[in-house]
């Protein structure tokens, strides 16, 4: 998932970007204002927006009703210390999907997050298929022949969206886009090492060297089943 969390306090902002990076496993950009916010929401399609309520030059609330008259579809966790009832419906009401009191444990923003994953009929938590490669996204686990395959955050990652866009051809950069923070941009020699390396895993299982096709001079096909 692609989150974008907008938080002035570094020290709330970056122990959490950590967490759902090297724990969750989720691609992770952060502003610190509510413009910046704004201008993310904008340049890049976010899952989750993890939106605080008192920011600078922007507020929470009004940024989320700005979002929402943009058509944006991200779910957006609101986060403020603000506890009171009245704070919680006007957040509500300005279009956040949920509403948690700072400070909060990280397991319970965890637990959070995959419970609005779960009630998103965007986000469907259902067994991704083609032929015999099947990726469960509720538990992350790959099996080819029912043969569980290891692969990295990564190669996960970029295995689900092909098969998420099967019949597609990805472009290089758009797998970048998708898949690499602003702040941690990788070159398109990245991705090909991390298709030469699920190639081979998957091989190593009884897949075809062409599951994987590269269309030269434009991206990669997954060959449908």
């Amino acid at each position: 998932m692609r989150i974008l969390i907008v938080e002035d306090d570094d020290r709330i902002a970056q122990p959490l970007a950590e967490d759902l990076k090297h724990e969750q496993h989720h691609v992770v950009d952060v502003a610190s204002d509510g413009i910046e916010g704004w201008e993310y929401a904008c340049s890049t399609e976010y899952e989750l927006i993890l939106l605080d309520l008192m920011l600078p030059k922007l507020d929470g609330i009004t940024l989320c009703k700005r979002l929402r008259s943009a058509q944006c579809s991200a779910l957006i966790l609101m986060l403020s210390a603000l506890d009171s009832t009245s704070d919680k419906v006007v957040g509500l009401d300005a279009g956040a999907d949920d509403y948690l009191v700072k400070p909060c444990e990280l397991e319970e923003l965890a637990a959070r997050i995959r419970a609005l994953s779960r009630r998103s009929s965007e986000i469907k938590q259902v067994i991704l298929s083609n032929g015999d490669l099947q990726i469960n996204p509720s538990n992350c686990t790959v099996t080819y022949a029912d043969r569980e395959i290891s692969l990295t955050p990564k190669e996960y990652m970029i295995l689900e969206c092909f098969l998420k866009h099967k019949n597609h051809v990805l472009n290089r950069s758009k797998i970048l886009e998708k898949l690499w923070t602003s702040d941690n941009f990788s070159g398109e020699e990245t991705i090909k090492t991390h298709i030469t390396n699920i190639r081979r895993k998957l091989k190593s299982v009884g897949a075809s060297e062409d599951i994987i096709t590269t269309v030269y001079g434009v991206g990669y096909r997954l060959n449908t089943k």
